[in-house]
């Protein structure tokens, strides 16, 4: 070991050396790292130019969507109220219908019986065997009990021939038969 001098000179040297060395390999790095570093500044300017109206545009076609899709809410409801209402309407012209069906029966039947009634042959009164009201012998309370049960065998009777006055085809069927 001569000289602390020599040694000293030769790491000086093999420092010189080495960062020769880095710098020579560094600087293609930093050259591509100026390059990155221009692009994403052009990026950014054209984002900072961009982004805002785009932005703009996005916030504006969502307040247009939200009123639109109010619209169609309100198109919605008042196409249901709508809908209600002709549903209503058919229901009542439905009814009225019917009962005009039925009063057209019932007059037609009325119309029919009266005929009936005003072309039939009346049968010549005998006037000897009625008596005036007043001249009538009292009923006893037997006479009173059999003129009861016939009353209420005539009119279950009569009930039990009108059980299907509904249905329409039997009126005109009944009248039909008694003829």
């Amino acid at each position: 070991m001569i000289d602390p001098l020599f040694w000293l000179g030769l790491s000086l040297l093999l420092v010189a050396t080495s960062l020769t060395a880095v710098l020579v390999a560094a600087i293609p790095a930093l050259q591509e790292l100026a390059r990155a570093a221009r692009s994403a500044e052009k990026l950014f300017d054209t984002l900072s130019r961009e982004l805002p109206p785009t932005l703009e545009a996005i916030r504006v076609t969502g307040l247009e969507i939200t009123d639109l899709t109010d619209d169609v809410s309100e198109g919605v409801k008042s196409a249901s109220q709508v809908v209600k209402q002709v549903d209503q309407s058919l229901d009542s012209a439905r009814k009225q219908a019917q009962n005009l069906q039925v009063g057209t029966r019932t007059i037609f039947v009325g119309v029919k019986a009266a005929w009936r009634n005003f072309t039939r042959q009346k049968p010549p009164r005998r006037i000897s065997d009625r008596t005036p009201s007043n001249e009538k012998p009292p009923l006893t309370l037997r006479e009173r009990e059999v003129l009861r049960q016939e009353n209420r065998r005539i009119k279950a009777e009569v009930y039990r021939a009108n059980d299907d006055y509904n249905d329409p085809a039997s009126w005109e069927t009944n009248f039909d038969d008694q003829e």
